[in-house]
């Protein structure tokens, strides 16, 4: 997962160099990540 993020990171942080775009794909990304962990945990 790490290095998946370090691969997305450069690209995601370049086309959201507006602040406002910026929070609002870091909290679906967010939602997306905490989701998954859910997910995961439920069902070990």
């Amino acid at each position: 997962m790490v290095g998946v993020l370090l691969l997305v990171l450069p690209g995601f942080l370049q086309s959201n160099s507006q602040l406002k775009q910026f929070f609002k794909n870091l909290s679906i990304w967010v939602i997306v990540i905490l989701i998954t962990i859910l997910v995961i945990y439920l069902f070990k």
